[in-house]
């Protein structure tokens, strides 16, 4: 068994792939319309090809009766969000900052054994980068 497929809720879907490909530096994987205007768009990491990380407007599966629960919760910043593993944290953190991305946490090592920073997405996401110290 493998993942193949994550999902983050956002608020707009042409500002989350602008972020995830143009700061972030995901590839595009799916792109695609279908049936009542339902948008499938998929990101993933170049390393890993078979990863694909849905962006989702909240919407059809969900049931409209959880429409506004779950706007409530993304603008709140409280959905769950990713971790990305990487050679330099400290150079993408600079990288992600200078787009204007909120910071949630500079780069500090953790106990546990990596160096991490944390922003928020444009729909409030948590977004971290982390590097094993033994790399550094």
């Amino acid at each position: 068994m493998k993942l193949s497929h994550t999902f983050l809720f956002v608020h707009d879907q042409d500002i989350a792939l602008k972020f995830y490909r143009d700061v972030v530096g995901l590839e595009v994987r799916t792109d695609a319309t279908i049936e009542d205007g339902y948008r499938w768009l998929t990101v993933g990491p170049a390393e890993q090809p078979d990863v694909e990380i849905g962006l989702s407007r909240i919407g059809p599966p969900v049931p409209p009766t959880d429409y506004e629960t779950l706007h409530a919760l993304l603008a709140k910043g409280s959905l769950q969000g990713v971790i990305f593993e990487l050679d330099d944290v400290d150079a993408k953190f600079e990288q992600v900052r200078a787009s204007g991305a909120e910071v949630m946490q500079e780069p500090i090592d953790q106990f546990y054994g990596v160096r991490d920073c944390a922003f928020r997405d444009p729909s409030g996401n948590m977004i971290r980068f982390s590097t094993p110290r033994t790399q550094q």
